[in-house]
Formats: C-alpha cells, structure tokens, sequence
C-alpha cells in the first residue's frame, strides 16, 4: 500500500514511525512533515486543508490511503472532499467525516450529544456576544474555579480557569466581546469545575465496533506542578497508574460505548479516533472533551505500545471489520518528555539548530516542531520534540526520557522536569 499521513507534528511523526515498521507499507508520503518524518517516508511540502494539492499528490502517487493526524483538516471536511468527489471516494481517510468533527468542532455541539446519550459530564450553559449579561448572571451560580471555553478550535489554548468572579467576567467580555481567540471564542461554553485526575482515553472505531487502545495522562500547563499557562501538552504517561480495571470498566459502560452508539443513533458516520478527556472526581469518570483525531503528546506515548501492524488496524478500520482484530498492547510503560522553544506558549523564536540527536541511546525522539534547513534540523514550532522511552515501571521510563533530553540542545530550550509528579 501507498500511504499519506497528513500533519506535521509529533503525533504525525509517531504516525510514520509505526506505519513505517508494516511490510503492508510500500510506500509512505507525509504532507507537509518534519525533519523526523523526512527519515522514514517522503515529504511533501502541502498544507493539511489545501484539499486540491491534497487530490492531486493522492492520484500522482496513486495513495491507497489517507491518514488524518490534526483536528483542522477533519473539521473543514477532507472525508466529505474524498467522499463527494468522483475518482477519490473509493479511498480510505482515516479520520470522521465534518458532521462528526463537530464533536471536536463546537464545544456546544459536543455538550448537547453528551446530554442527549446521557454521558457524564459537567453542567453547562452557552454564551455569545448578544447575552453576555446573561453570561455574567450564570457565572455568579457558580462556585469558584471558572471554567471558560472557546466554542470553536482555538490550537489547545481556548480554555480557560480562573479562580476570580471579576477576572472570569472579563475574560468572558474579553472571549465573546473582544474576540480574544478569534471566531473561535464567537461563542463561550461555560461550565461547572470537576475536581479531580484527569486522564485520556483513546477509542478506534469503524462506525460500529469500536477498540480501546492504552490510557494516558498529559500535562498541558507550562510550568512544573501544573501551573502557568496552557500548552499543547509537555509530556505524557501511558498507562495511567491509578486507572484500575474497576475504573476502565466504567469508562467503557458509562462512556465509550454509548458515545459509539450515540453517533449511531445520531446518524454521524465515524471511521477514526476518538480522544476522550476524561476527569476521575471520586470513582467515577466524566468526560471533559472530545477531540477526533489522536492527542498530542499522548500518541508518543500510546501508539509505542500496540503491537500490532498498524496498517491492518487502519485497513479495519476503513472496511468496518474492526471487530475481527484482536488489539495487543506492550506490558512496558511508555512516558514521553516535550522539550519547547524559550518563551512558548507565548512568542518564541524559530530557526535553532538541534544538536546532539545522533546521541540518543534508548528513547525514541519524535520530531514536533522541528524541520531540516540547509542540511541540519532546527527548530519550526513551540514544541519541538517529544523523548519517548519505555520501562518496566513509567518512573524508569521518565529517567530515560530525562537522560536523553540531557544530550540535546538548542538556544533556550525548556522542558518540565516534574511529569509524572502527581502519580
């Protein structure tokens, strides 16, 4: 098979790494890549939504199949692009359809689905620029923290959680009137705070089977015990120690099953992942969010440790026999450590030279925001590269990870060195 992976992060880079190691795997193309990808299959400089340079690589190339790493490109349509077009809709894309991306689309969108399949999550009300007063009213039910989401996609940085009543109403004008986070924050969820562990859940479903891959826990703030503000995730632990099978079994009765059928019901057709941000308050899980595509760094993390051929997982995936694969997944943990650009997640520079890669012993380093220039890999991103490393125990697995991120460099480089500190 000729595959194309569409991303240029760290989950795209994990993406490959496992794709690549399938003898199904004739050829691989990622568009647009990263320097780690450019190792392992063939970069094509194209953006994840330019849809006609995406048709026109895929019948160049002659691509059996299209996997789909970030949320953008799901939620602006590329399965209904395939689908709706002549000489593509008889490949597969890996990734639900834009009807079904609404769950990671709209805020809004994903609360009323949960309400209506009656799965656990927190109260809620929505907001936009014409009520803000009632917005305001809302918030004073509440206890504090505040927690303030941007409907839309707004990159991993729209939400927002504030322990003050007035900051909270300030941002609130600031999201819906001053549009801080864009057309994403045109309309505000606002929700009850769970206190609790939070953890992440990723389900592969064909439509109407679905499987359970490894649990994992990130951390998404930027400073060390969890403070400061958010990122796209700084490091990861698979499998999440306190997950008991008790707990797994809640997930799935409580959660994962009736979100599959939910779709069903709801007549949203869904060939993809399905990431599931779950809070344990008590015993008892209730879902955050739901993202549809994989997480990022999780899949650092989760994908290490299936066994399986990756491509006959997706092919199932695809025809809807995802029933007849048995998933194996490694006894091993896996931890993954970002290392990020000095200022991220507010302004940073690019275009610093990574030195010590071909130091690495023992981990695997994927490659987020980093590209080849002129012969050597500098940095591109605000997080440039997740150490990934397994062990017996996630502690063992962490020093690993740690050891190895000792031997790179680049100009003001950061990462924490404290994941994994609340397990």
């Amino acid at each position: 098979m000729t595959i194309l992976i569409l991303g240029s992060g760290g989950r795209e880079h994990t993406f490959a790494w496992k794709i690549a190691q399938s003898p199904k795997c004739e050829k691989l193309f990622v568009a647009p890549g990263n320097s780690g990808t450019a190792n392992i299959a063939e970069n094509v400089n194209i953006g994840v939504t330019d849809f006609p340079a995406i048709k026109e690589l895929v019948l160049r190339e002659q691509i059996d199949m299209v996997v789909v790493g970030p949320e953008d490109p799901l939620v602006q349509g590329v399965h209904d692009f395939f689908l709706n077009d002549e000489v593509l809709k008889n490949i597969p894309v890996i990734g639900p359809v834009k009807a079904s991306a609404e769950l990671e689309g709209s805020k809004e969108f994903a609360k009323e689905f949960m309400i209506r399949h009656e799965i656990p999550t927190a109260a809620y009300e929505s907001f936009n620029a014409s009520n803000v007063e009632e917005g305001f009213k809302f918030l004073e039910t509440l206890n504090p923290p505040y927690v303030l989401k941007a409907d839309g996609l707004a990159a991993g940085k729209g939400v927002l959680i504030l322990n003050d009543l007035d900051e909270a109403k300030a941002e609130l004008k600031n999201m819906l009137v001053d549009a801080k986070f864009g057309d994403a924050s045109s309309k505000v969820v606002i929700e009850e705070f769970l206190d609790g562990i939070e953890l992440s859940c990723f389900v592969l479903t064909d439509g109407k089977n679905y499987k359970i891959l490894p649990t994992a826990k990130d951390y998404k703030r930027i400073g060390e015990g969890d403070t400061g503000l958010n990122t796209g995730g700084m490091g990861a632990v698979s499998p999440v120690p306190f997950a008991t099978e008790a707990f797994l079994n809640k997930i799935e009765g409580q959660i994962v099953k009736p979100t599959v059928e939910g779709l069903q019901k709801d007549n949203l057709p869904y060939q993809g992942f399905i990431f599931i941000g779950l809070i344990k308050v008590g015993e008892d899980p209730k879902v955050i969010e739901y993202n549809v595509r994989m997480g990022d760094p999780e899949t650092e993390v989760v994908l290490p440790r299936l066994k399986n051929d990756l491509v006959d997982v997706l092919v199932a995936m695809a025809n809807g026999t995802l029933d007849a694969i048995e998933i194996e997944i490694d006894e091993r943990a896996a931890t993954t450590v970002m290392t990020v650009s000095g200022g991220y997640p507010e302004a940073y520079e690019k275009g610093k030279e990574i030195t010590g890669l071909n130091e690495i012993e023992g981990s695997i380093p994927f490659h987020a925001g980093a590209v080849l220039k002129d012969g050597k890999v500098v940095t591109s991103g605000g997080r440039v590269l997740a150490m990934t490393s397994y062990g017996n125990t996630y502690e063992e697995a962490l020093k690993k990870s740690y050891q190895n991120i000792e031997k790179l460099n680049f100009d003001k480089m950061y990462y924490r060195k404290d994941i994994g500190f609340d397990l």
